[in-house]
């Protein structure tokens, strides 16, 4: 691949109809399913981030397994006659959890994020001696069907230090990496000035006004080609934002017209996926707003693979400036309603808490990062030695979500802001009563500069009738060993609880949870975790992908936290993210 004028693939030019697919957001026995409806649209290229938290999940120790197998998927691209387009920055937004950066970073004092910064770089540098190999021979150069890499994302939105930005693009290429380079910023000149870089192309993340912002674009690109990197179709979702988002089709499609006349697009996203397990990200400008589980993103395909008037439409569109294959989809995919499930056995977590966690004893509150820990709940646990009434109470240096239980009643939840304010209960209590704090990590800011202030839990001190309480023991919980819960154990209506069901599958096919009256919490599949569910919506049903079931017994359990626990839950044959 060159960049001249355009692109050049082998001195002819090539026009890029790209569609957004991130591998780590659909189980990979529906990669090639989606691959397949990518290339029946007409497009030529797949693109997709490549998440540093989960490829590196602790320091040292690397995956590339099962849905992380990024090697097999780009590989199935090739084999469909795709090209595909890669962005291992150390950083990818993507509403994922902490933009992808790993949250052990956080664990170093004065850690500074995606700047010229010696130990950040240095634990980049580290990362990609072990990615960058996996990603050099699928390089075109290499008889593979990478095209293009990009060195950092939407880097002018966030910073300009253009030194860390060529420390980036140097580790990639003393790594081997060969194709052409990309940066892609939002389509103002403040931005571009702040997150171009020499030898890199720019290009442009919009959802509207085309010619417009291919104008802007234009002026940085010295003469080269156009390209939308991401050419936003919808949006994400956000816990309690009143309903499912989605674009406008007829602005869009007129907009994708006009990026194929002047240019080269990537329809972000083609499928959205899910943000499976505690992998959603965060954004916060006046308030926290932690992404749901799904990432339908009113995508051209839906969540679980389905094609929509979106595909249909664009597909015409498309059809203008290409030929438009009409491959035989492969893989057989149904959706199958399974009924009500009865709840079969369920016990607190305090019953059980000694089977999944091991507590540390400190006499002052420490972050999850301190404990070594990186995702999920932790409960903070105290006696009241030296209290005759629990008068008031403030959490310094805590996020994201409080439940304050004494002796095994809910009190008060905090959420967010009000973890900063002092709270009133005068309830009356005995010397040694036992007090504990549950919280939250609802998911890492993903954009910007509170990036930097994403530790969890209480890193500070628990303020209790105006002076700091002492001595707690801590359990982390990351929810990563839920075969070890312990069903023998009491159950306590109204506290946080483990709730196993169990139903016979005879074929197996997509379902999705209805949690309908259920509180908050996650749940699990067979042991694998398939996200969060809330009340306030807008999400009311979580997707379960087909080959996470198994002909036989199945298991699904829920660890809610509200004491909302109706004893029911239904598997559904449709999805329902909150249109109304």
């Amino acid at each position: 691949m060159e960049i001249k004028d355009d692109f050049y693939m082998e001195g002819e030019p090539v026009k890029i109809i790209s569609g957004a697919f991130h591998y780590f957001r659909t189980v990979p026995e529906y990669w090639r399913d989606r691959l397949e409806k990518l290339k029946n649209l007409g497009c030529n290229t797949v693109e997709t981030y490549i998440p540093w938290n989960m490829h590196e999940p602790e320091k040292g120790e690397f995956r590339f397994d099962g849905i992380l197998d990024i090697e097999r998927f780009v590989g199935l691209a090739q084999e469909l006659g795709l090209y595909v387009i890669l962005r291992p920055s150390p950083y990818i937004c993507a509403e994922w959890e902490f933009g992808g950066l790993p949250a052990w970073l956080l664990r170093e004092e004065g850690m500074r994020l995606r700047v010229n910064y010696g130990p950040f770089l240095r634990h980049v540098e580290e990362y990609y001696k072990v990615l960058l190999p996996k990603l050099v021979p699928m390089q075109c150069t290499k008889g593979g069907p990478v095209i293009l890499m990009q060195v950092e994302n939407e880097y002018g939105y966030y910073a300009n230090d253009t030194g860390y930005l060529a420390a980036v693009r140097k580790l990639m290429e003393d790594g081997g990496v060969e194709v052409p380079l990309v940066t892609s910023d939002g389509p103002f000149p403040e931005s571009l000035n702040a997150g171009r870089l020499q030898g890199a192309l720019p290009t442009g993340n919009f959802g509207s006004r085309t010619e417009e912002r291919f104008g802007t674009l234009e002026k940085y690109t010295d003469g080269g080609p156009l390209m939308c990197t991401e050419f936003w179709v919808g949006w994400f979702d956000h816990w309690g934002n009143g309903g499912h988002m989605k674009g406008n089709l007829e602005e869009s499609v007129k907009d994708l017209d006009k990026m194929l006349e002047l240019g080269h697009v990537n329809i972000y996203m083609f499928e959205g996926g899910t943000n499976f397990g505690f992998m959603n990200g965060s954004n916060y400008y006046d308030e926290l707003t932690p992404d749901v589980t799904s990432y339908d993103y009113d995508a051209v395909l839906t969540e679980d693979g389905q094609i929509t008037e979106k595909y249909r439409r664009y597909q015409e569109v498309i059809g203008k400036y290409t030929r438009l294959p009409n491959l035989p989809l492969s893989t057989k995919i149904q959706r199958k309603d399974y009924g009500k499930l009865e709840v079969k056995e369920r016990v607190s977590l305090v019953s059980t808490l000694e089977a999944i966690s091991e507590g540390v004893s400190s006499v002052y509150t420490q972050s999850m990062e301190c404990l070594g820990q990186n995702y999920g709940y932790i409960l903070y646990r105290t006696r009241l030695h030296s209290e005759e009434n629990l008068g008031k109470i403030r959490l310094w240096g805590a996020n994201d979500r409080a439940d304050i239980l004494l002796e095994d009643r809910l009190v008060l939840t905090l959420y967010d802001r009000e973890l900063l304010e002092e709270r009133e209960l005068n309830l009356p209590v005995e010397k040694g009563s036992r007090l504990d704090i549950l919280m939250e990590n609802m998911g890492r800011v993903n954009f910007g500069p509170l990036m930097e202030r994403q530790h969890k839990g209480i890193a500070q001190c628990v303020q209790i009738n105006g002076h700091m309480h002492n001595h707690w023991e801590q359990y982390p919980l990351p929810l990563d060993n839920v075969e070890k819960v312990d069903f023998s154990g009491a159950y306590l209506p109204g506290t946080p609880a483990f709730h196993r069901f169990s139903f016979h599958v005879d074929e197996t096919a997509d379902t999705f949870l209805d949690f309908g009256g259920w509180g908050k919490g996650c749940a699990f599949v067979n042991g694998f975790h398939i996200g969060r569910f809330w009340e306030i919506g807008p999400q009311k049903r979580l997707y379960i992908p087909g080959p996470l079931l198994r002909q036989g017994e199945n298991e699904i359990i829920l660890f809610e936290t509200e004491g909302k626990a109706p004893g029911t839950i239904v598997l559904k044959d449709t999805p329902d993210l909150g249109e109304g």
